[in-house]
């Protein structure tokens, strides 16, 4: 088996246009890395960074630490891609539920080339998030100890405070951009979806600290007495093949509706009828609806959390407070959104209607349901309930994990990592990643066998 697999990915170099495409990929996911390590000018990242190597564990179940995750830890630097590629997909989301109920907007993206506007608004508003987003968080580096409970000292390092205010947002607003641009060039000119491989190369670049959580856990430093034992090895290696078990079976699963093709004539040709398959994915929209739920709950609860914490409203502490992991309000919230934005995307990229119509014009049908309307409300009503059982699979597996940790005390750099959200998002796009990948491997061995035959005909 890994035999196979490491065959299949030697194959891949092989191949010269698959093999750019990789090491395109893999270059600009580096830079995104420098991106998250380069500090803003006028700002003491290491005095941060060091806080957190001694403290970090405290915030890591907050809002503090759940974007720090998000963003690859470029928070803790103080770094040009603090803000990570949050607001773009903030702003894709507003976007796209502008676009399903504006009519104007809705009318744009059906049209020849209205999707580039689309995109093109999503990016303005980006522009506009981030300098928002942005003005917060500059704010706040500025009184440290508000932010970070016990940093002794200050982070800006630069007299002129006006200055360092507008140059920071600029530059948090540019490596916001700059990760955007980024991502849709490895998604036009790399492999995998782009936006989406830069959230995993984030979450991934914290693996080192989930390892030396995990070795903690089962062996402690000296002078301390161990918590876990062999037992809960077992139990914790279990539920991680479980999850990721759970999140390759939701997302490779599908429901195969059977199609039936009449026999047509074509001017003199008589073309065949014959039976098919139409396959609908149980969780069509794969690791989106935890990437959205994720995004819209991170930016309330840190504005509520940041805005109460500089204007001594402490109900406004409770509320950001409440939208944070380990709360029964952000579990409630979590899961609506799941279910909601899997049925979103769902109405928005899935159009029965032109599905129906396209079959009705090349002579197909479902066997047992009449062409036109029929076939359109039958692939809604079967769609809407592959969609839910999809969508209540991810809630579960997005919690569970969570809610355990909590209950068996795990270190949160576990639960985060190992958890549910994080391994959703690192599993999916692995997998989405790997089946462009098999697609270019199909598609060169039929290539390289036309090659290899008319090698032949020369000899």
């Amino acid at each position: 088996m890994f035999r196979n697999i490491f065959n299949t990915f030697a194959n891949c170099f092989k191949i010269p246009e698959l093999k750019s495409r990789i090491v395109f990929t893999l270059l600009v996911l580096g830079i995104c890395r420098v991106i998250a390590w380069v500090p803003v000018p006028g700002l003491n990242g290491g005095a941060l960074r060091a806080w957190f190597d001694q403290h970090g564990g405290d915030f890591s179940g907050s809002v503090v630490g759940m974007y720090s995750l998000f963003t690859g830890g470029a928070l803790k630097q103080c770094a040009i891609g603090a803000l990570g590629i949050m607001p773009y997909i903030t702003a894709s989301i507003i976007i796209q539920l502008l676009t399903a109920v504006l009519p104007g907007l809705s009318k744009l993206a059906r049209e020849e080339g209205g999707r580039a506007k689309i995109i093109q608004y999503s990016r303005y508003l980006t522009v506009l998030l981030c300098l928002g987003h942005g003005t917060l968080m500059t704010i706040g580096w500025e009184n440290p100890a508000k932010v970070f409970n016990g940093f002794v000292g200050d982070l800006v390092i630069v007299d002129n405070i006006w200055w360092y205010r507008i140059q920071t947002v600029l530059i948090l607003t540019t490596g916001t951009l700059l990760l955007m641009w980024l991502g849709e060039q490895i998604t036009e000119r790399g492999i995998g979806n782009g936006i989406s491989l830069i959230i995993t190369i984030g979450i991934v670049a914290d693996l080192p600290l989930a390892f030396q959580a995990i070795k903690n856990m089962f062996f402690p430093p000296a002078g301390i007495e161990p918590q876990y034992n062999f037992f809960h090895a077992i139990g914790l290696v279990l539920l991680l093949l479980a999850v990721i078990a759970g999140v390759i079976a939701v997302t490779q699963a599908q429901r195969k509706i059977p199609v039936q093709h009449a026999q047509r004539a074509v001017g003199r040709k008589v073309y065949a009828g014959g039976s098919s398959f139409m396959p609908l994915r149980v969780n069509y929209a794969g690791v989106m609806p935890i990437i959205f739920a994720q995004a819209i709950l991170m930016f309330p609860a840190m504005i509520f959390e940041k805005v109460g914490q500089m204007a001594d409203l402490k109900f406004l502490i409770n509320i950001g407070a409440d939208l944070t992991q380990g709360h029964v309000i952000y579990y409630v919230l979590y899961s609506l959104m799941i279910l909601f934005f899997s049925y979103f995307w769902v109405a928005t990229q899935f159009n029965e209607l032109q599905i129906a119509d396209d079959l009705k014009k090349s002579g197909g049908y479902i066997p047992g349901v009449r062409p036109g309307q029929a076939t359109s409300e039958y692939l809604h009503k079967t769609m809407s309930r592959i969609t839910l059982a999809g969508a209540i699979f991810l809630v579960l597996i997005a919690l569970i994990p969570q809610i355990l940790g909590r209950a068996f005390n795990i270190d949160p750099n576990v639960t985060h990592f190992f958890g549910g959200t994080s391994m959703l998002i690192t599993v999916g796009v692995l997998l989405d990643t790997m089946r462009q990948m098999e697609t270019h491997l199909l598609m060169r061995h039929y290539d390289g066998f036309l090659k290899k035959g008319r090698l032949k005909g020369r000899f």
